[in-house]
C-alpha cells in the first residue's frame, strides 16, 4: 500500500520515469528514510527531516552535549560541521548543518543587492552567525554572546525542526509550547488546510 501511495505521488508531480521505491531504517531505529531511485538520471532526490525533542544541561562555558540521537541522524554532517544563529521569530537558537546553510546562503544571494531592503534583510540575517563544531567527546559550543540572546542559562531544549535544529532555554520553550497548545489547531488549519487543493490545482 505505501508503495501504491508513493507511485501515485509520484504520477502527481508529472514523473515520466520509471521509479524505483525502497525503506530503510537508519541507526536510531526509529526514522524511516524514502529514496527515490530514478532510472536513467544520476540524480537522487532525498527526502530527510530530523526528529526529536532532548533536554540538556550547559555548563559554565556553555558546552551542551549534543543528543545522540542527533548525531546519528547527522552522522553524515558531522565532519563538515554546523552554523549556529539567532532565530527570526524567537528568542532561540538555530543549527543548521553546513550543507543546509550553504544551500540556503545560496538562495540569499540571489537577492538584488541594490534594493536597500535586501541589503539589510542580508546584513541581520548573516548576523552573529557562527560556524560551530563538536569537540572530541561531543559538547557543542554555544557562544556567550548566543547564550545571552537565548537567555540560555543551564537548562536547555534541542528540538528538530525540520531541516535544522532549535536550541531553547528550556523555560522559554515551555513557555511557547504552553502559548502555542491552545492556538495549534487553527494554526494548522490556516497552514495546512489547503495544501493540497493548492497543488492539485498548481499541476493541473
Amino acid at each position: 500500500m505505501f508503495k501504491q501511495f508513493v507511485i501515485c505521488n509520484l504520477q502527481f508531480f508529472n514523473c515520466t520515469l520509471k521509479q524505483k521505491v525502497f525503506n530503510k531504517v537508519v541507526n536510531c531505529g526509529k526514522k524511516w528514510e524514502n529514496v527515490f531511485y530514478f532510472y536513467g538520471s544520476k540524480n537522487i532526490y532525498s527526502m530527510e527531516s530530523l526528529f526529536g525533542v532532548y533536554e540538556c544541561t550547559a555548563d559554565a562555558k556553555g558546552r551542551v552535549m549534543f543528543p545522540v540521537a542527533f548525531k546519528k541522524q547527522l552522522a553524515k554532517e558531522l565532519k563538515a560541521g554546523f552554523v549556529v544563529k539567532r532565530s527570526i521569530f524567537s528568542k532561540s537558537l538555530e543549527l543548521y548543518p553546513m550543507s543546509t546553510w550553504n544551500e540556503m546562503v545560496k538562495e540569499v544571494n540571489k537577492l538584488n543587492k541594490f534594493v536597500k531592503k535586501n541589503v539589510e534583510f542580508i546584513r541581520m540575517f548573516n548576523y552573529g552567525v557562527i560556524p560551530v563544531e563538536l569537540d572530541t567527546t561531543g559538547r557543542l559550543l554555544i557562544p556567550k554572546d548566543l547564550m545571552n540572546f537565548s537567555g540560555i542559562a543551564k537548562n536547555v531544549v534541542m528540538a528538530a525542526a525540520g531541516d535544522r535544529v532549535e536550541i531553547w532555554d528550556k523555560k522559554a520553550y515551555e513557555k511557547f509550547i504552553k502559548e502555542s497548545t491552545s492556538n495549534f489547531e487553527k494554526l494548522a488549519e490556516e497552514v495546512m488546510g489547503g495544501a493540497g487543493s493548492t497543488s492539485t490545482q498548481e499541476n493541473k
